[in-house]
């Protein structure tokens, strides 16, 4: 694939990483109105009815007829379901620095499910580059006086497993992207979150007898625009855009692009919440975008012989 047809990839691949580190500003309104389970419950009930009006009126064509539909819901339990599952139990365990620490390593464990599942191959360089972005991440937690408490070994394993889950979901999404096309996946994706959240959260309220609660957070306007953004944008966009990019770019170079996420959370929180911008942050920054285009530039030739 040409460097022009790339355009929009990494286009969307930076507009992800964007959303994603503005989300961690919403997550943080939202949850002082509802709690981690019953906000992913209208974030999911959310994307999955907003991408049903195109789908009901024919303006997003969806064919299922004879696909692989157990592989899709196999990628579902990756993500949303096994990501937030995970991440929601671990952070009860641990904290949200170590959370982000480990989460950075992300990139690093799609390297090897990718180079073992799809046999997606990078050259050295490529693979310092993704070290260096993980690295510049680790340097601004390290220096903020984060650090993992090894005593946290439940919140540790189960964090580490959002990674894993998270690399399985953009391994098999590259890999169903030859017979799916990115609407195809997103709705079945969208579709099976709804499901899963809503029948979860309204079990737990059921059997503990707040039914009347859950509906109790839309009373707040902050409530209503925050999960309008992790809703549509954080979830149905970003989903939309991450099965487009893995359609035309390989898993290991799409996921270290999530460690851009990293300097827009620091920037919103220098911007919104005040919060202090040091020169070690501006380091961990340079380290960062320095591996995203190593790791997306040292490979180009290799990469479009392979697709030559």
């Amino acid at each position: 694939m040409s460097q022009k047809e790339m355009r929009l990839p990494y286009f969307f691949a930076v507009l992800n990483a964007v959303i994603i580190g503005l989300s961690f500003l919403f997550a943080k309104l939202v949850l002082d109105y509802a709690s981690p389970l019953d906000t992913l419950t209208f974030r999911f009930a959310l994307s999955f009815l907003l991408m049903s009006v195109p789908v009901a009126f024919g303006w997003v064509k969806l064919s299922y007829r004879g696909k692989p539909l157990y592989k899709v819901m196999l990628l579902a339990t990756m993500y949303p379901l096994g990501f937030f599952t995970l991440q929601g139990y671990g952070l009860q365990h641990a904290t949200s620095a170590e959370g982000g620490i480990l989460y950075a390593f992300t990139p690093v464990v799609t390297l090897i499910i990718a180079s073992i599942f799809l046999k997606e191959a990078t050259t050295v360089l490529q693979k310092l580059s993704i070290f260096l972005s993980v690295f510049g991440v680790v340097f601004i937690f390290v220096m903020k006086g984060s650090s993992i408490d090894l005593s946290n070994l439940l919140g540790i394993s189960l964090l580490l497993l959002t990674c894993v889950a998270f690399a399985g979901y953009t391994t098999l999404a590259r890999s169903l992207s030859k017979q799916f096309s990115p609407a195809e996946i997103t709705y079945l994706m969208m579709g099976i979150g709804f499901v899963f959240f809503t029948i979860t959260t309204f079990t737990s309220h059921a059997s503990a007898g707040t039914l009347h609660h859950i509906f109790a957070p839309l009373a707040s306007g902050t409530f209503i625009v925050s999960i309008l953004f992790l809703g549509v944008v954080s979830s149905l966009v970003t989903a939309l855009t991450s099965n487009y990019i893995l359609s035309r770019m390989e898993a290991s170079r799409m996921s270290v692009f999530a460690n851009l996420s990293t300097i827009v959370s620091m920037t919103a929180g220098a911007l919104f919440l005040g919060e202090e911008v040091t020169i070690y942050h501006l380091i961990g920054s340079v380290l960062i975008i320095a591996g995203v285009i190593g790791t997306n530039r040292l490979g180009r030739n290799k990469t479009n012989q392979v697709n030559n």
